[in-house]
């Protein structure tokens, strides 16, 4: 092992124990996550990562760092992970991170939760930036999150045999499918006593979380320092101000899409100079 790694505070050995003993490993398995300041990989910058590497004989090693971005963390990226300016302002920037993480992934396997989405890609693009090309060929990765998902269905045949302890028979009839509905609710508010079992409160439960990081419900725009920024197509990463103002040909395009309404009325406010602003305020 390098020695930055002896000598990082942040590097810790955990307790071992039983975890993954029924996991075959080739190669060592790295366990990562990473916090940043927006959702652009070319655009924004990592400013925390954590990794847990777990070798052929389930030892494992942790480490984990504050990155400073070299630019200001957007109050919305705050709100999600809580990492403002002052924490990271005194740390490193990826320029002395770059390498020492190539090294320490360097022929190891990689898994997480949705990082073949988001977290291996934005990495990627990070080290690209430093000089330091992660060649991910011949590298495995093992997303929990598509596990989840595959081994756990959420549709109604599924919850119908979880909440009522009964086999569906007639799934996708019309009327088979309300009942067993109407049942399965009423199993849920007897399950979970916590649950306000009104109209009102219910709606307020099953309303998605709010995530302060995009504009729009379908996610083609996301803020960044308070503007409205194309999270897709060839304008990916330019504020909807500058694309209105340098590209109007190009909105008046997109506004004619298949877009949601929401969307739609954006760009169209946009046209007549109307652009728009957070809810919330960001002088958190």
């Amino acid at each position: 092992m390098t020695d930055f790694i002896q000598e990082s505070l942040a590097f810790e050995e955990p307790d071992e124990g039983a975890a993954l003993q029924k996991l075959e490993l080739n190669r060592p398995l790295v366990f990562f996550d990473l916090e940043t300041t927006g959702l652009d990989f070319e655009q924004d910058r990592i400013i925390q990562f954590a990794f847990l590497k777990v070798m052929q004989d389930k030892q494992q090693k942790e480490w984990q760092e504050l990155v400073n971005p070299g630019m200001p963390i957007p109050p919305e990226a705050t709100r999600v992970h809580g990492i403002d300016d002052d924490r990271v302002k005194d740390k490193p920037g990826m320029d002395y991170f770059a390498a020492k993480i190539c090294e320490f992934v360097s022929n190891c396997d990689l898994a997480g939760f949705n990082i073949a989405r988001f977290d291996i890609p934005f990495l990627q693009s990070e080290l690209k930036r430093h000089g330091c090309g992660l060649d991910l060929k011949k590298t495995q990765c093992v997303d929990a999150q598509a596990i989840f998902h595959r081994r756990e269905p959420r549709d109604l045949t599924a919850a119908y045999k979880f909440y009522c302890s009964k086999e569906l028979h007639g799934a996708h009839d019309a009327m088979q499918d309300v009942r067993a509905t109407l049942n399965v609710l009423d199993a849920q508010l007897e399950r979970y006593e916590d649950l306000d079992p009104t109209v009102q409160a219910l709606n307020k439960f099953c309303s998605p979380p709010a995530d302060d990081r995009w504009v729009t419900a379908d996610r083609k725009f996301y803020w960044r320092h308070k503007q409205a920024v194309f999270s897709f197509g060839k304008f990916r990463g330019k504020t909807l101000k500058w694309v209105c103002e340098n590209e109007k040909d190009y909105v008046l395009w997109l506004r004619d899409r298949d877009l949601e309404e929401e969307t739609r009325d954006m760009l169209d406010a946009a046209l007549n100079g109307s652009f728009p602003v957070p809810k919330r305020a960001d002088n958190e």
